[in-house]
């Protein structure tokens, strides 16, 4: 585990269980099924995942969570709990998972933040402990971001990041076609 700290990544403290990644302001942890709760605020408020065309059911927030947690199982790596450090209160949820492009699968940081957590920094924040979890502790030697073409606070984040665009390409989550940037940065240590 590792935390941000007046920029230099150090031994973190935290002492909740499943953490994964600390930052200045965040505590990245696993989802655990007493988190439903507030996973099902963030993925049903449509504001949060305009991105998806779809509405989603209790089911399908179920889903989603028994989803990452398979994810820990097999790759050890998913979407975790984004935890403000002061209050403790999950924010969102931002992680790594394994995605299709074209031919084959890239790694990918992804983030959702509640709305009401909008436009205070905490997705670029975790979004950099990722970069860094993917780069030191996996040893990726790519890191990559799918963003809806649209969704310029998230290209934004990208680029803080070091990303720059690779490709451009239509893609179907649950409502129709939609064009999507693929961006992407490289290890610099590999």
């Amino acid at each position: 585990m590792t935390c941000w700290k007046e920029n230099q990544w150090e031994p973190g403290l935290a002492e909740m269980e499943g953490v994964i990644l600390e930052t200045s302001r965040l505590i990245l942890r696993e989802w655990t099924d007493a988190d439903l709760p507030d996973l099902s605020e963030m993925l049903q408020d449509p504001r949060v995942m305009y991105a998806y065309d779809h509405d989603f059911t209790a089911e399908d927030v179920q889903g989603w969570m028994a989803r990452q947690q398979r994810r820990y199982r097999e790759l050890g790596f998913g979407l975790w709990a984004v935890i403000l450090r002061e209050t403790g209160e999950i924010v969102g949820q931002a992680g790594l998972t394994m995605q299709p492009f074209q031919e084959s699968q890239v790694l990918e940081v992804g983030y959702h933040l509640k709305y009401r957590h909008w436009h205070q920094g905490y997705a670029a924040e975790a979004a950099a402990g990722c970069r860094h979890y993917a780069f030191e502790t996996l040893k990726a030697p790519r890191l990559h971001a799918i963003i809806k073409a649209d969704n310029q606070a998230s290209i934004r984040v990208a680029k803080g990041l070091g990303m720059s665009r690779l490709a451009a390409f239509m893609t179907q989550y649950y409502g129709g076609k939609s064009l999507h940037y693929l961006y992407g940065v490289d290890n610099p240590a590999l």
